[in-house]
């Protein structure tokens, strides 16, 4: 189903406004919610829905994958009148990972999933349960309907797709379901057809005896003035406040193209992995440069991946909230999880405007329970207009209330003398680090790129801290001031997360060439990010992007 005549819409609210929202919420209600005492009170039911809603965990950017059909860019622009260069990140596809804090449900997830033009027109609601028994036995076997080593699932099949019809589907390696007399029918005679993987001989399954037009159902209890048949405000005003985080995570995010049908292949596949779900193919972005003469309606190419990572591109005012939104989403949930967040940030320009944002916008910021330190420091006085710390104190501590013993400036500065060996100020603040961050291991970590490809204070043929210990050392620079003192590449790819900031036309030659090489630490200190087991997020905007 493709959006024509329903563009304006569509592009105002998108998938999750229109489906997720609104459709898919209500089914996750009458799925999860506790059995109220009497099913037949509309009252009962709702106060059972609004206890569901207060369990449900919130949502951020992290807890989904969005995609958009490539066709639909055309049909916006044609049917709203907008002219060529018009470019939409409307979602038309949306895959949501939700979790609920009760203990029925604790560590159950529940995935919501709704697209257009995709490879089949249906609707449904399943259950798969756990399989726990060890399978000894020979396929020969496992293949009667009754072994526990079959898929174990009930499913609610609310129409269109193979079946074409309402239904109960419920494994026949599970129970026999006792449907009402009178109003269901079970069904065994399709013996080519097959349901989420398995023949239709593996379900107890159960059609409507006499299936109804849902439109002439609703209007009926329309005329008649049935309003437990429609949601109250109070549920209306539950969902917005659970889906709106996301829908604001989400408003600078660039979503996966799609060609639609069956050439989507595994292109919206996702997977879950530490309560965050993740498109399962990854897709690697290579920069257009000056000469690559390509045209708006081959942009299509362009997916929001940038290294095999995901990448969040935007114009810079826009693209730095989003990155300010992400960090402190990151600290409140390692405050959470551990009490206390580690945040290392770089020096220069480009994170000023962040640390602005962050002291002028973000009042939530768990500021009380984060460590703050320093990526790297130019080998001069911390009150010296040169010093990153000096920067990060006027444009953000001095705004902010962080502990006093929570900030950890690097030691460049010792016995009266800058960065001398003998003075161990790498070995003092590996120390300092090694004391509080457990296995070294900061919660996140903020670098930018040069135009020669260094990282923090790493450059290119740097005889020390591109590989091996120790953790923080003394570099050279080839601009001054020379000497500088810099985390190793080792220490921040033991980082939970690193979030790389890019910004500048002036930067788009090494981002064209960054997208390109593979792993040449030496050559190019950044092309050797790669957290052991965390993730990387590239913040690049327009203009170092496309130049």
């Amino acid at each position: 189903m493709v959006m024509q005549n329903r563009t304006s819409f569509y592009e105002e609210y998108g998938v999750i406004r229109d489906v997720h929202q609104n459709h898919l919420t209500e089914a996750l209600m009458f799925l999860a919610m506790e059995l109220p005492a009497n099913v037949s009170s509309s009252e009962d039911v709702l106060r059972s829905k609004l206890r569901t809603f207060q369990s449900l965990r919130g949502l951020d950017r992290r807890s989904a994958v969005i995609g958009q059909y490539e066709a639909y860019g055309s049909h916006v622009r044609e049917e709203l009148q907008k002219g060529p260069n018009y470019f939409s990140r409307t979602p038309t596809f949306a895959g949501v990972l939700i979790h609920l804090d009760s203990l029925r449900w604790d560590g159950v997830p529940f995935v919501l999933t709704s697209g257009k033009v995709l490879d089949e027109r249906i609707g449904y609601v399943r259950v798969l349960f756990k399989k726990r028994a060890f399978c000894t036995q020979n396929e020969t076997a496992r293949d009667r309907p009754s072994s526990p080593c079959k898929r174990k699932q009930i499913i609610f099949y609310i129409g269109h797709g193979e079946l074409n019809s309402p239904a109960v589907l419920v494994s026949r390696n599970l129970f026999e379901p006792v449907m009402p007399k009178g109003s269901w029918k079970s069904i065994s005679d399709r013996p080519r057809l097959r349901l989420f993987g398995q023949p239709l001989s593996d379900y107890y399954t159960y059609v409507p005896v006499k299936e109804r037009d849902p439109y002439a159902v609703l209007i009926s209890r329309i005329f008649h003035s049935k309003k437990e048949s429609f949601i109250t405000t109070e549920n209306l005003l539950a969902s917005w406040e659970f889906w709106t985080p996301l829908l604001d995570g989400l408003a600078g995010e660039l979503p996966r193209l799609y060609p639609g049908g069956p050439q989507n292949q595994h292109l919206l596949d996702f997977e879950m992995a530490g309560g965050e779900v993740s498109f399962a193919v990854k897709e690697a972005l290579e920069v257009m440069g000056a000469n690559d003469e390509q045209m708006p309606d081959q942009y299509k190419t362009l997916q929001s991946r940038f290294r095999q990572n995901q990448l969040v591109t935007a114009w810079p005012e826009e693209m730095i909230g989003r990155l300010a939104s992400d960090m402190e989403a990151a600290a409140a949930s390692a405050v959470e999880r551990a009490g206390q967040f580690h945040l290392a940030l770089s020096g220069g320009s480009s994170p000023l405007a962040l640390f602005k944002r962050l002291a002028a916008h973000h009042y939530s910021f768990p500021w009380k329970h984060t460590h703050l330190w320093l990526v790297d420091e130019r080998c001069v006085p911390l009150s010296d207009p040169e010093s990153n710390f000096r920067n990060l104190h006027d444009h953000l501590l001095q705004h902010v209330r962080v502990p006093y013993y929570n900030i950890h400036p690097m030691p460049v500065h010792l016995n009266r003398r800058l960065c001398v060996e003998e003075d161990k100020g790498p070995e003092l603040y590996a120390g300092e680090i090694a004391a509080l961050v457990t296995n070294g291991s900061f919660d996140l970590v903020l670098l930018g790129v040069g135009i020669d490809g260094h990282t923090a204070s790493l450059f290119p043929q740097s005889p020390v801290g591109l590989e091996g210990s120790p953790d923080v050392v003394l570099t050279e620079s080839p601009v001054k001031p020379h000497q500088r003192m810099t985390l190793s590449l080792p220490l921040i790819n033991k980082a939970k997360r690193v979030s790389v900031l890019v910004m500048g036309r002036s930067k788009h030659d090494i981002v064209t060439l960054v997208s390109r090489v593979g792993r040449e630490p030496k050559k190019w200190p950044i092309s050797g990010v790669d957290p052991i087991s965390g993730h990387i997020a590239w913040y690049v905007d327009y203009e170092a992007l496309f130049g």
